[in-house]
């Protein structure tokens, strides 16, 4: 009786009010960067619009980035899906692209132009010191969301070995590495 209780006086969680909600949503989250927005949706998603929890986030993160595509457009499909079905999943989908396709074909026509100035040239290697930052900054933050902190740093330097400092394929690294970390998640799962 008392679990009873206790589930109707929840508050479910809040969900996109209709599609525009989650179109113009998505579109000013991807408005927020170039290649490190996944700190910003993780801010947007669960701490502003509480349309996800940590624990959700991160399943739902975890599953984006198996997939195949970008980390953030497979994120948005599956938020979309979740409150409005295939219609959201579009609604999110197009949120995603709508701008940043009008941006980035404006900044491919006047490439060719500024490609050649070292100001430029500097300015996107700025760039992707911040991104790396950026990703850092929420792998930080998702830390103590994960159930097997432990052993996070342990996969977390053998991906970056891998990838980073030897150079391996990606695919080939996610095909050793997680089904093993999966195995070893369920095992951690079963002991008390």
């Amino acid at each position: 009786m008392n679990i009873a209780v206790s589930r109707h006086t929840e508050r479910p969680a809040p969900a996109p009010r209709n599609l525009r909600d989650l179109f113009w949503s998505f579109n000013r989250l991807t408005l927020s960067g170039f290649g490190g927005v996944l700190p910003f949706a993780q801010r947007v998603l669960v701490d502003e619009k509480q349309w996800l929890s940590h624990q959700e986030f991160i399943n739902l993160l975890s599953i984006s980035q198996v997939l195949p595509g970008p980390n953030l457009i497979n994120l948005s499909l599956m938020v979309g899906q979740r409150s409005f079905g295939w219609r959201g999943a579009l609604a999110a989908l197009a949120g995603m692209l709508a701008a940043p396709l009008v941006i980035v074909l404006f900044i491919a026509v006047g490439y060719s132009t500024w490609a050649t100035v070292p100001l430029m040239h500097n300015a996107l290697r700025g760039m992707e010191v911040v991104t790396a930052g950026l990703v850092i900054a929420m792998a930080l933050r998702l830390a103590p969301v994960l159930r097997l902190a432990r052993t996070a740093p342990l996969w977390a330097a053998s991906a970056f070995i891998s990838v980073g400092l030897l150079r391996w394929q990606l695919l080939g690294v996610m095909l050793a590495l997680g089904p093993l970390a999966v195995l070893i998640a369920r095992f951690g799962r079963r002991t008390p």
